[in-house]
């Protein structure tokens, strides 16, 4: 062989490669000389346990792809790929949907070559039992993935459309790697016979190097051997260690897009960096789910709660729920637990019966007619001053002393048992709710009631950024009597 053969080699092989990209990068146009059209079956979507992968290019009217799109189950993450107009999809659902901050590579399967590096200390196989596939999950959990039903890997064992390796540890038996593989042949018989890769992820914990590349190189031999043209995977623009595994390998850029779901999985994505000022939780949750459905915020006083949210023109200016849209009438009416009784028992809803504090007589009566009674103050927030479940007239009166701290107007109400809900109510509609548990505490044999509640209260403190404590007050000490 003369000493410019391997040279001319080269440049046939660059050559090849580049008219591929060409090939299949360039849009096509239907007769009329509107938008690009691809050959094969039209409107293709794999599931693929995880969620759906939509084959964007194989969609000619792409609202029919955007409701596809949509429809998402929780605990589902559904991708369009191969988008080329993603500024139209994303107009059909701006506020659910979003350009996927990744980058497309491929791999030219007509001049890849296996690399000569011996992997030690595990081998590539076929994922094969219900075992593998639960594995499979922990590392999926491990690396922040959704999780796949272990019998949809059973289901299509033997399918072709859907290929998945699993990486062994020789010593162990544990399964440290996992990717899954796709044929676009026969998901919509694509007419240039390409594949993609999914999923590709490695044990936190594994002790051998070089698992990701095996795995990479194993999928890319398979499609290979099927006579596949090239193999396309979507990387995160900043996961440079993984793009420079993938050059190394002979992966190149192409302009394809993804769009996804703004969803919880997704969340990291499509947020952006995180706010530098902190606020309370109660803020917090709200200015967090401005920020998922693409409402600008601004913080104005961090230490208030204030913060303003700006969307389409328009803008309100909040401190935690309450807005400078709330009236005067609606905080009055909310403050007074009185008022805000007499308007629910209006809307013809169950509510407790009630007295006021001021007569012995009445409240002797009440306490005997119901049995257990809750005492709290008529104006008040957070349960500050409110004793529950009182049964004796000596608790009671010590209650409505306490209560007299907060607000001079105190209420004695029927003590109700069942769960303790709140509620979000928009626009007539239910959109969220909570369950509220009191605190509680199982003694170990070692440490003091007193002991386990400040711990437990520490607890509750971390979790809500110090704004909910366990006070070790008169009500507190009273329940622990109980």
């Amino acid at each position: 062989m003369s000493a410019k053969q391997p040279s001319h080699h080269g440049k046939s092989g660059g050559y090849r490669l580049e008219k591929l990209r060409q090939r299949s990068l360039r849009p096509r146009q239907d007769a009329k000389g509107g938008r690009p059209r691809q050959a094969g079956d039209k409107n293709a979507v794999v599931e693929c346990g995880w969620g759906r992968l939509l084959f964007s290019q194989t969609f000619d009217d792409l609202s029919v792809l955007t409701r596809i799109l949509r429809d998402e189950r929780p605990e589902q993450r559904h991708i369009a790929f191969y988008v080329h107009e993603p500024h139209v999809i994303l107009s059909h659902a701006p506020q659910e949907l979003f350009l996927d901050p990744s980058h497309s590579f491929r791999l030219d399967l007509a001049t890849y070559r296996p690399g000569r590096r011996r992997f030690k200390g595990f081998t590539v196989r076929r994922l094969c039992t219900v075992a593998d596939a639960e594995a499979v999950n922990r590392i999926y959990e491990a690396r922040g993935m959704v999780r796949v039903d272990p019998s949809f890997y059973w289901e299509r064992r033997d399918a072709r459309l859907l290929t998945h390796f699993v990486a062994e540890d020789e010593a162990t038996g544990t399964i440290i790697g996992t990717v899954m593989g796709v044929d676009h042949a026969r998901a919509f018989s694509d007419p240039e016979h390409g594949a993609s890769l999914w999923c590709l992820a490695v044990d936190p914990q594994a002790p051998h190097p070089g698992i990701g590349e095996a795995l990479v190189r194993r999928l890319a031999e398979h499609f290979q051997a099927r006579g596949a043209a090239y193999m396309d995977l979507s990387v995160l623009h900043d996961n440079s260690q993984a793009i420079a595994l993938y050059e190394k390998l002979g992966f190149v850029r192409v302009p394809f897009f993804a769009i996804k779901n703004k969803n919880p999985i997704n969340e990291k994505l499509f947020l952006g960096p995180a706010l530098e000022e902190e606020l309370n939780p109660y803020a917090t949750i709200i200015v967090d789910e401005a920020r998922r459905r693409g409402i600008q915020v601004a913080v104005l006083d961090s230490q208030a709660g204030y913060f303003r949210l700006t969307f389409g023109g328009r803008s309100v200016v909040c401190r935690e729920s309450l807005t400078e849209l709330t009236t005067a009438i609606a905080m009055s009416r909310c403050a007074d637990k009185a008022v805000t009784r007499r308007l629910l028992e209006q809307a013809n809803l169950r509510v407790p019966a009630q007295i006021d504090a001021s007569s012995d007589d009445d409240i002797a009566a009440f306490l005997k007619r119901h049995g257990a009674v809750v005492v709290k103050p008529a104006n008040g927030e957070q349960g500050r001053g409110i004793t529950v479940d009182v049964q004796t007239l000596e608790d009671v009166q010590e209650a409505i002393a306490r209560a007299r701290r907060h607000d001079a107007h105190v209420l004695i109400e029927e003590f109700v048992e069942g769960a303790d809900l709140r509620i979000i109510v928009i626009g007539y509609k239910l959109v969220a709710g909570a369950v509220r548990k009191p605190p509680f505490v199982v003694g170990d044999g070692t440490h003091s009631i007193a002991d386990l509640i400040a711990h437990q209260s520490r607890r509750r403190a971390a979790a809500t950024g110090g704004e909910s404590t366990i006070p070790l007050d008169e009500e507190t000490r009273r329940c622990v009597r109980l």
